[in-house]
């Protein structure tokens, strides 16, 4: 690891200003992931801004009846925090499904949603990849990619976006609020990630230099009765090879309200409109499931060796809406 300039940050404005005189700067949060790549030569800032003792650590209720989520809020605060286990029950489940107790206890919601993928030719600085070194090629088209993307990859980047906390925001319709030199902003969960299109090193909207200070959940009440489903390949920590947050309102049989989204088949969390249009009015039953699964899984394209992620998927949808719908029945 380089040397690197480190500065604690006293208020939000100020830890702004500190980054925004370095453009090589990171801001550092709990460090599960950037320390890591930092270790590997991935990351090489030459100052970290710490920004953990700001006034971002609290979970409040909005006016309009979402909650406020700060961004240094840890991944355990957060799970267990009685609004989100009540009212965002996906989200709870997937940060407890997302790293070991140690990490979730350090790892913070605004690193959460920043943080790198884990493909293996991104991490070994000593060998090409187009999100690390932009051009020098995707070795992982035709190496091991047996986790990586079946939806909206292209020929410069097949990696999977690892977060399990962003699935259900997704899904939910959160909102990223931040600050700038020139003052707030705010990015739709759904415009917070970058299409990977030719440009896989660029991975958010974020402006140069903003700071991420809380996460907006409107109200949502199909959210109360949601699931987040995690496949991985051991029961302990481990990152998801499929992912599923999941809500659905039925009433009489049919469904009134759906949303979906998948997790570690895209370079972003994908929400799964298509399936949430097909499911929408249509009957509560397992075939109306598969149907959906189906219409949004039809523009997977797998590579040799992912192809497995398609049926995964499938069945994922089938299994969790099915528990659900018998859930809300009893």
């Amino acid at each position: 690891m380089r040397e690197f300039d480190y500065q604690r940050a006293a208020d939000v404005a100020g830890a702004v200003a500190l980054l925004g005189a370095d453009p090589d700067g990171r801001y550092l949060g709990g460090g599960t992931n950037l320390v890591d790549l930092m270790k590997a030569g991935v990351e090489r800032p030459g100052r970290l801004v710490d920004i953990r003792e700001l006034p971002l650590d609290r979970v409040e209720p909005t006016p309009e009846g979402g909650l406020l989520i700060g961004a240094t809020v840890t991944n355990a605060d957060l799970a267990a925090h009685p609004e989100v286990r009540r009212r965002y029950p996906a989200l709870a489940h997937a940060l407890l499904a997302g790293a070991s107790g140690q990490l979730r206890n350090m790892a913070t919601v605004g690193g959460n949603l920043l943080q790198r993928t884990r493909c293996g030719y991104f991490t070994d600085a000593t060998g090409p990849c187009n999100k690390r070194v932009p051009g020098s090629g995707c070795p992982a088209l035709e190496g091991e990619h047996h986790n990586h993307a079946i939806l909206g990859a292209s020929e410069h980047c097949v990696a999977v976006h690892p977060s399990d906390m962003a699935v259900p925001l997704t899904a939910f319709d959160a909102v990223v609020r931040f600050e700038t030199a020139d003052g707030p902003g705010e990015l739709p969960l759904a415009e917070f990630y970058l299409p990977v299109g030719d440009t896989p090193q660029h991975e958010t909207a974020l402006p140069a230099g903003a700071l991420i200070t809380g996460v907006v959940l409107p109200p949502a009440p199909v959210a109360a009765r949601s699931r987040y489903r995690k496949v991985r390949e051991r029961a302990s920590y481990a990152f998801a090879v499929g992912s599923l947050a999941a809500a659905l309102d039925v009433r009489d049989g049919v469904v009134h309200e759906a949303r979906l989204a998948f997790g570690a088949v895209a370079s972003r969390p994908w929400r799964a409109r298509a399936a949430e249009d097909v499911l929408t009015g249509a009957p509560a039953t397992p075939e109306t499931y598969a149907a959906a699964a189906d219409a949004e899984l039809a523009a997977a394209r797998p590579l040799p060796h992912n192809g497995y992620k398609v049926t995964l998927m499938r069945n994922l949808v089938v299994a969790v809406l099915t528990e659900l719908a018998e859930e809300a029945a009893r």
